[in-house]
């Protein structure tokens, strides 16, 4: 039966089951249709036809770590949280993101108890990207591996799962938790959280090969930042990057894992490695801090001076780099530069890979029938030309 606007993209490749193929997308009531069903069923033709112009169609991109852009932080401009977020999830548009999930960092309970319940799980659109949850990365962290989060606000998870909701106050919006394996009844800890259908990622960690395999028995499926905060490979106990090859994770469980591909946090040999050992598990994030997006020069960012020189940021005066403003348009593109993958695997790896590790494949990160039509348009130099929600052309280039 005939509902809304029926849309035939025309003129394109469309990446399904890994493979670009010359085929047309058609698209009602924002999500993805199988044309047979129009054709033999309804008998009918498109309302609309939209030429490509021989342009890409691949899944729009799922950021599941991005602590902020355009001059927002999400864990300190905490006085007005919603209007920021807001901010953020609009912008993002411009660069594929359909889905994300806005992270926040080690920060005092009062930060989490005024913040988390104001960022609010919502579907996307003209207003800006999908909010799929919070990413809660720390505080239950392993000081040693802080990075830049601040060491006055690490806890322990010593009362266990009494630690994580006094912290946190709501877990409603949470999505994903990043916490150091190795911490005391961080098992237990981990088994209640995915219990209660919350990712938790193992990061910012001193923890052994043997503390992540049993943190992924225990349920966790995801390593935050991969390479970044964790111990080093070595060869006698190679750490939690030893996940990736280890013949110790349960049978037909993938281990997924993050990584920064902005030509800067992660050496281009340290990117073809991951890649090469473990293709199945890398998800592209930009972790970008609050100067994403912002042009080249001074900034002062909360009670941060941020200089961006060259397309990196700075603390203002040093050479001192203080985190990632690389969108993720330019880290898929970065990404295969430096991998030589095929194009299929790098689009792949910023937007299916993501919706198989936090479950929502059936609805994001594919073109497959029945998906949502969330979708970018692209060119074969991988440049965005457009970005579409729900089947509604959200951001175009001009």
């Amino acid at each position: 039966m005939k509902t809304g606007k029926l849309l035939q993209f025309v003129n394109c490749l469309i990446l399904r089951n890994h493979k670009l193929i010359n085929e047309d997308l058609w698209v009602r009531d924002g999500k993805i249709i199988n044309p047979e069903k129009v054709f033999f069923d309804e008998k009918i033709t498109a309302d609309e036809k939209i030429d490509c112009k021989g342009a890409i169609i691949a899944p729009g991109f799922i950021d599941i770590q991005i602590n902020g852009a355009f001059g927002i932080d999400f864990s300190y401009n905490t006085d007005k949280v919603e209007e920021g977020v807001q901010y953020v999830s609009k912008g993002l548009l411009e660069h594929g993101v359909t889905s994300f999930c806005p992270t926040v960092v080690t920060s005092p309970r009062e930060v989490y108890h005024n913040v988390l319940p104001r960022i609010s799980k919502r579907a996307g659109g003209k207003h800006g990207s999908t909010i799929l949850g919070i990413h809660v990365e720390g505080p239950f962290i392993n000081v040693e591996k802080k990075g830049a989060h601040p060491s006055q606000f690490i806890r322990d998870l010593n009362e266990g799962f009494s630690s994580v909701l006094d912290t946190y106050g709501s877990l409603d919006n949470i999505k994903i938790v990043t916490l150091a394996p190795e911490l005391k009844n961080a098992d237990r800890v981990i088994q209640k959280l995915t219990s209660l259908n919350i990712s938790v990622s193992v990061g910012h960690s001193i923890g052994n090969l043997k503390d992540g395999e049993e943190a992924v028995r225990n349920g966790a499926i995801l390593i935050t930042h991969l390479f970044n905060a964790m111990l080093p490979f070595h060869h006698r106990d190679p750490g939690l990057v030893g996940l990736l090859a280890s013949n110790k994770i349960p049978q037909n469980r993938i281990v997924y894992f993050g990584i920064i591909a902005d030509g800067i946090h992660t050496h281009p040999s340290a990117l073809r490695i991951a890649y090469r050992t473990h293709s199945d598990g890398l998800i592209l994030v930009t972790d970008a801090i609050s100067a994403m997006g912002l042009q080249e020069g001074k900034h002062n960012i909360g009670q941060l001076s941020v200089e961006i020189r060259e397309g990196k940021a700075y603390i203002t005066g040093t050479n001192t780099l203080c985190g990632s403003i690389a969108t993720m348009n330019q880290c898929v593109k970065l990404f295969k530069e430096a991998t030589g993958c095929p194009i299929e695997y790098a689009l792949e790896a910023a937007s299916l890979h993501p919706a198989l590790a936090l479950g929502i494949s059936d609805k994001k990160g594919t073109l497959n029938f029945g998906s949502d039509a969330d979708f970018v348009l692209l060119d074969d130099g991988l440049n965005l030309l457009s970005t579409w929600i729900a089947g509604e052309c959200v951001y175009k280039r001009l």
